[in-house]
C-alpha cells in the first residue's frame, strides 16, 4: 500500500471524517458511537418541580445552590469552613458541604437547611471516597493493574453503600487523568498510562457507584475527575502547566471522560493545571464547548478545592471578582471551598458579566443531581442502619481485588510460591508495618487497623517457623538493624523482604524527583543478596519504583503497590500459591528517572532506535526500552496465545462508519501445571496515517481463567472508535483513513503475533 493511498481521507470521496459546527450532533463520537443516545439534558421527571422551585428563589438563594464549603478537615489551603457552613445552611444559602460523614452528623446540618431555611433546599455532602470508604480497597492505580473492571465495580459498590448510609451522597470519583509521569504523586490515584483501559475502569466505577437509581440508600453520585489534562503536568510537579494539542487532548485525555459520561456520570470535577496557557477553571473550551455542547452533559461541574479563586495566582484573572467571572462563565456550577461566585454573583449579574439563563442553567444542574438522589423525599440518613465499619464480606472483596492487583514482576528458578513449612524470615520496613492502605484512604481509615505482611505469613503457614526483622526504618534512613536481617537471612530457608515507599510518599502533593527506594533501603537488599540465601522482594508503592541498583541480584519481585486493609493477607496468599498472580502493569516502569516519560503508545520517530546506527533515538548511557513494559506480569503457570484470527481482512470503510466491526479471535492455551489467570491483550498499529500514531494502541483486553492444558478462544471487536483517530480541529473531527491496520495479540504491550486488516 503506497503512502499517497495511505493518506487518503475518505471525506474526500464521501466517506467518514467528520468535521465542523454543522456536524456537532456527530462530531463528538466516532462514527461507529454516533447514533447512540448520548447522557443530556433530556427532559425529566423532576424538570417542572425544578422549575417551580427556582420562581421562587432569589437570586442570593441560588448563587447559594452553587456554592460548596469545607467541614472541619481541609484537603486545601484554607481550612475547615464549619461555622460558616452552619449560618449559610439556615439562609438557605449553601448548595453542598465536604468532608463530612457519619449519619448523626450529616443529619445535624441536614436539618438546618431542611427545618430552619425558608425554601427547606437539602444539601448534598461530598466525600473523597477514592479507594474505599472503611473497608480500603487496593489505591485505583492497584486497581487498574487487575485489568478486570469486576475489581473496579468491588471498589465502588463496598464504597457506596459504606459511605451513603454515612450521610455521604457524593463520592469525588473515579479519578481518570490518564498520564506519563509516574514523579507526579496523583498516578497512584488514576489508571495509568492507557486511555483504553482507563475509559474502561471509568465507566465500570461510574455505573457501580451510582447503580440503576440515585435514590437507593445503596448508591451514590459520582464525580470524573479531573478535567483535563491534569496528568500531563510538567516534570510531574502537582498543580502545573500542561501544553497540550487538540488531537493529544482528545486522543489521549478526554477518552475516559467520555466513557463515563456514556455510563452516567453525575458530575464532573476541573483540574488545577493550566492548559496551553488556560487555567483549567477557565477553559471553556472543555468545560462548556466539548462537555456541554458537544457532549450534551445534564450534571454539573464542580471546581477543585479552591481552584477558581487561584486562577488569581495563575495571573489569568485580576482578583476574586474576575475569577469568578471566567470561571463561571467557562462552566464552573459549583464552586468548593472559595466563595467567589457566592460573593460576586449579584454584582456581576448586576453588570451584564454573567447572565440570568447561565446561572439558572447553573442552579438546575445543581438541584437536578438532589431531586435524582431523592433528598428532597428522603433528606437525612437513617442512624440506626449505619454501617461502622468493614465487614466479613467486604473484607473478603478487599482481599480478592488486591489478590487480582498484584504483579508478578520476576520470578527466577521458580523461587515462588513459597513452601508452607520450615522457616521464613520477614523482614523489612513494611513487613510489621500497617501502612498499607495507601493515599487518600481518608482520616476515617485510620480506625481500623489493616493486617500486616509478617501477621499474615504467620496465619499462611502455621507450621512454619516465623521470624521478624525490620533492618530498616520506611525513611531508610536507620540502618542499625541491618545485620541482624542479614543473620536472620542466613537462620532460615527463605527470607520475604517487603520494601517500597510509604503512603505519604504518593498521592496530591507529593511529587519525588527520584523514584529509587527511599533512604538505605536498598542496602538493605543487598545485604540479602551478600548471603546468598533464597529471597524474595515485595514491592510496596503508589506508583512505578526505578530498581537498577537491585533487580539483577534478587530472584522474585513481588510488585504489591498499596493493596489495604486486607493488604498483608493478599500478599501472603500471593506468597504461597492460594492466588496465582495474574496482574499486568497499567503503567511502564522506567530504567531510571531519568528516562521519563516513557510510555508504550509513544509515536515512532524519523529515526527510531537501530543498535546499529547511532544517529537514533536512545541515551548514550542506558539500555534501551522501559524496565519493564506496560501489560508486563508473569504467574506461577505459562500461556500461550496465539496469533489473531480476522473474520474479515478487507473491510470498508463505509460499512465501519455504519456500525460494522471485525471480530478477532485469539486463541490462549495454559501450558503450564497450574490453573491460572491470564490478560490476553489487542494492541493495533496504524504505520501511516495523516496523524501520525503511536506504535501500539490498546484496543482490547479480556482476562481467563483456565486449569492446566485447558484452551479457549477470545473474542474481540473492532469498530470505527478503535481504528480511527481525532485530528487538531478544535471543533471536533474524527478520522478513519483507508489503509493497512497491524492487529497484534499477546500478554504485554511487546506483543509480536499479528495479522493485517486493510481498510478500503
Amino acid at each position: 500500500m503506497n503512502d499517497v493511498r495511505r493518506r487518503t481521507v475518505l471525506a474526500a470521496a464521501g466517506g467518514t471524517a467528520i468535521a465542523g459546527k454543522a456536524a456537532a450532533a456527530r462530531a463528538q463520537t466516532p462514527p461507529a458511537a454516533a447514533d447512540q443516545p448520548r447522557p443530556g439534558r433530556e427532559p425529566g421527571p423532576y424538570e417542572t418541580r425544578i422549575q417551580a422551585l427556582m420562581a421562587r428563589m432569589s437570586v442570593d438563594e441560588k448563587l447559594g445552590q452553587l456554592q460548596q464549603l469545607a467541614w472541619t478537615g481541609a484537603t486545601g489551603p484554607g481550612g475547615g469552613q464549619t461555622a460558616a457552613a452552619e449560618r449559610a445552611a439556615r439562609r438557605g444559602r449553601l448548595g453542598s458541604v465536604l468532608n463530612i460523614y457519619g449519619a448523626r452528623t450529616t443529619n445535624t446540618l441536614q436539618r438546618m437547611a431542611v427545618e430552619e431555611s425558608r425554601l427547606g433546599i437539602p444539601l448534598v455532602f461530598g466525600l473523597d471516597v477514592i479507594h474505599g470508604m472503611w473497608t480500603t480497597f487496593p489505591i485505583p492505580l492497584a486497581q487498574a493493574a487487575a485489568f478486570d473492571p469486576a475489581v473496579a465495580e468491588w471498589d465502588a459498590e463496598v464504597s457506596a453503600r459504606e459511605a451513603r448510609s454515612n450521610g455521604v451522597h457524593w463520592a469525588f470519583s473515579p479519578m481518570m487523568d490518564v498520564t506519563h509521569e509516574p514523579r507526579w504523586g496523583r498516578i497512584a490515584e488514576g489508571d495509568g498510562e492507557d486511555p483504553y483501559l482507563a475509559a474502561r475502569l471509568a465507566a465500570a466505577k461510574t455505573r457501580a457507584y451510582q447503580g440503576d437509581d440515585l435514590r437507593s440508600r445503596r448508591h451514590l453520585a459520582a464525580c470524573a475527575k479531573h478535567m483535563i489534562a491534569y496528568g500531563g503536568v510538567e516534570g510531574g510537579r502537582d498543580y502545573n502547566t500542561v501544553d497540550v494539542s487538540e488531537a493529544r487532548l482528545r486522543n489521549l485525555y478526554l477518552p475516559p471522560f467520555r466513557a463515563a459520561l456514556d455510563a452516567g456520570v453525575a458530575t464532573v470535577m476541573a483540574s488545577f493545571n493550566t492548559v496551553s496557557g488556560v487555567p483549567a477553571h477557565g477553559y471553556r473550551h472543555a468545560l462548556t464547548e466539548i462537555l456541554k455542547e458537544e457532549w450534551d452533559f445534564g450534571g454539573f461541574v464542580v471546581s477543585d478545592y479552591n481552584g477558581v479563586q487561584e486562577m488569581i495566582v495563575h495571573g489569568y484573572a485580576a482578583d476574586r471578582s474576575d475569577a469568578a467571572r471566567l470561571a463561571f462563565n467557562a462552566g464552573i456550577d459549583m464552586e468548593m471551598a472559595s466563595t467567589t461566585i457566592n460573593e460576586y454573583g449579584k454584582r456581576l449579574l448586576r453588570r451584564g458579566e454573567i447572565t440570568t439563563e447561565r446561572l439558572d442553567d447553573a442552579v438546575a444542574r445543581v438541584l437536578r443531581l438532589k431531586f435524582r438522589l431523592g433528598l428532597f423525599e428522603h433528606p437525612y440518613a437513617d442512624e440506626e442502619t449505619a454501617i461502622a465499619g468493614p465487614t466479613k464480606a467486604s473484607r473478603a472483596a478487599a482481599r480478592a481485588a488486591a489478590g487480582r492487583t498484584m504483579v508478578l514482576l520476576k520470578n527466577e528458578k521458580s523461587t515462588l510460591p513459597l513452601g508452607r513449612s520450615g522457616s521464613i524470615a520477614v523482614v523489612g520496613p513494611f513487613a510489621d508495618s500497617t501502612d498499607l492502605r495507601g493515599s487518600w484512604a481518608g482520616p476515617w481509615a485510620e480506625k481500623f487497623r489493616p493486617v500486616t505482611v509478617v501477621d499474615a505469613v504467620k496465619d499462611a503457614a502455621p507450621k512454619a517457623r516465623i521470624s521478624h526483622v525490620e533492618g530498616v526504618d520506611a525513611s531508610g534512613r536507620n540502618t542499625r538493624g541491618i545485620a541482624r536481617a542479614a543473620s536472620a537471612a542466613r537462620a532460615t530457608d527463605v527470607t520475604v523482604v517487603v520494601v517500597g515507599e510509604a503512603a505519604t510518599l504518593s498521592g496530591e502533593a507529593s511529587v519525588r524527583s527520584d523514584l529509587g527506594l527511599p533512604g538505605h533501603q536498598e542496602r538493605l537488599i543487598s545485604a540479602i543478596a551478600d548471603t546468598g540465601a533464597p529471597f524474595v522482594v515485595v514491592l510496596l508503592s503508589g506508583r512505578p519504583l526505578t530498581m537498577e541498583g537491585w533487580l539483577d541480584r534478587t530472584p522474585a519481585v513481588l510488585q504489591a503497590w498499596h493493596p489495604g486493609i486486607e493488604g498483608g493477607n493478599a500478599i501472603a496468599d500471593v506468597l504461597f500459591g492460594t492466588v496465582n498472580p495474574s496482574g499486568k502493569l497499567p503503567v511502564t516502569f522506567p530504567r531510571t528517572v531519568g528516562q521519563i516519560p516513557i510510555y508504550y503508545n509513544h509515536e515512532n520517530t524519523g529515526r527510531p532506535y537501530d543498535r546499529a546506527n547511532h544517529y537514533t533515538s536512545k541515551y548514550l548511557d542506558l539500555a534501551y526500552g522501559p524496565q519493564f513494559p506496560f501489560g508486563h506480569g508473569l504467574g506461577y503457570t505459562t500461556f500461550d496465545i496465539g496469533e489473531p484470527r480476522l473474520s474479515v481482512s478487507r473491510i470498508r470503510a463505509e460499512a465501519l462508519r455504519k456500525g460494522d466491526t471485525v471480530e478477532v479471535a485469539v486463541a490462549v492455551r495454559n501450558t503450564g501445571r497450574r490453573t491460572g489467570d491470564e490478560v490476553v491483550q489487542l494492541y493495533i498499529r496504524d504505520p501511516v496515517a495523516s496523524i501520525v500514531q503511536p506504535v501500539r494502541r490498546l484496543s482490547g483486553f479480556r482476562r481467563v481463567s483456565l486449569g492446566p492444558g485447558k484452551a479457549t478462544t477470545v473474542r474481540f471487536r473492532l469498530s470505527a472508535e478503535e481504528l480511527g483517530f481525532w485530528t487538531q480541529d478544535p471543533h471536533g473531527r474524527f478520522l478513519l483513513q483507508k489503509g493497512e491496520i497491524r492487529v497484534f495479540a499477546g500478554n504485554s504491550s511487546l506483543a509480536d503475533r499479528g495479522r493485517t486488516l486493510t481498510i478500503t
